[in-house]
């Protein structure tokens, strides 16, 4: 019985891997985990439509926004593992699972992992009218204002939101967090200076900056951004060693066949390194993620054990 078994499926890996050389016959849906102008939102578009070019079909951008990801996410969860439905999301994928005491789905167990796509930095922004204009000048009023400062972010448990957890945890600051369902609405409230501050993806923010729209206070990274050289790092502001950003993935559901999930890697891996995606990357100070399946796996367990971390640390009750 056994040989039998082994007899059929070797019989069937032609058939699968013709499918997977063949794929897509139809327009793809890429589920978006964010609303319109966010960072996911941008960077997903941005692919999707070289893959489109590569594939001669429509990568079909379906924005489902809210619960930082998880509703998107869980859509894709249940999809069937045919590589039609695919998720962008963000590395709110991985701290999802410390954010949320019981999500609809299992991150490891319900999702096939296929790549990286690029990482970026968040930018630390205000109205242009606030009189804060440093991390320096933040901090201060801050300590003089316990709890009184806010601070919005695109969902619980987004980047945005660990971006600010780490501030307050390592600056040793008490301010109020304001979770909005995106990049979108979080944006509009500080243009309207009815939030305070927002830790804004570079990607997404980097026009209301150039507009003077909003003031860039700091970057999140480590170093300068080559897209923002005027703009100091919240380490020059005085919160040594701070270093935060974002990340954004691809993946679909759980049990794709390995030769198409190879196929979707290596036509993703390929369009991350296409100069027309690279220059429109770097405009938006994004830099390609060039990792393997297996090893996008073992890259989102560290993410996970690392978010956990953070949120421990931040005292974040589950949801």
């Amino acid at each position: 019985m056994r040989h039998f078994a082994v007899l059929v499926a070797f019989a069937l890996m032609p058939a699968a891997l013709q499918a997977a050389e063949n794929f897509p016959v139809r327009p793809v849906r890429s589920i978006i985990t964010f609303p319109p102008g966010s960072a996911t939102d941008i960077i997903g578009r941005v692919l999707g439509q070289k893959l489109g070019e590569y594939w001669g079909q429509t990568v079909v951008a379906d924005n489902r926004g809210g619960a930082g990801g998880v509703i998107g996410s869980n859509v894709v969860a249940q999809a069937t593992a045919d590589g039609y439905t695919l998720l962008i999301n963000s590395n709110a994928h991985a701290v999802n699972p410390s954010i949320y005491a019981k999500l609809p789905y299992d991150t490891l167990r319900d999702f096939t992992n296929i790549a990286p796509i690029v990482s970026a930095p968040n930018v630390l922004i205000t109205s242009p009218s606030a009189k804060v204009k440093t991390v320096a000048d933040l901090l201060a009023d801050a300590r003089a204002r316990p709890g009184k400062v806010n601070f919005a972010s695109a969902g619980i448990g987004s980047g945005t939101h660990l971006s600010l957890e780490k501030f307050k945890m390592m600056a040793h600051v008490d301010m109020t967090h304001i979770p909005f369902k995106g990049t979108g609405e979080a944006i509009i409230d500080v243009l309207a200076g009815r939030v305070d501050y927002y830790f804004v993806p570079i990607s997404a923010g980097i026009g209301y900056i150039k507009d003077r729209k909003v003031r860039a206070i700091a970057v999140s990274s480590i170093k300068r951004n080559v897209a923002l050289p005027d703009v100091p790092t919240v380490d020059e502001g005085g919160v040594k060693g701070y270093d935060s950003g974002l990340w954004f993935g691809l993946w679909g559901p759980a049990k794709m066949p390995p030769a198409l999930v190879d196929k979707i890697w290596k036509d993703t891996d390929r369009a991350l390194s296409s100069p027309d995606v690279v220059t429109r990357m770097t405009a938006l100070a994004a830099v390609p993620m060039h990792m393997k399946p297996a090893e996008f796996t073992k890259f989102i367990r560290s993410e996970i054990a690392d978010g956990a971390k953070v949120v421990k640390a931040a005292g974040i009750k589950p949801l």
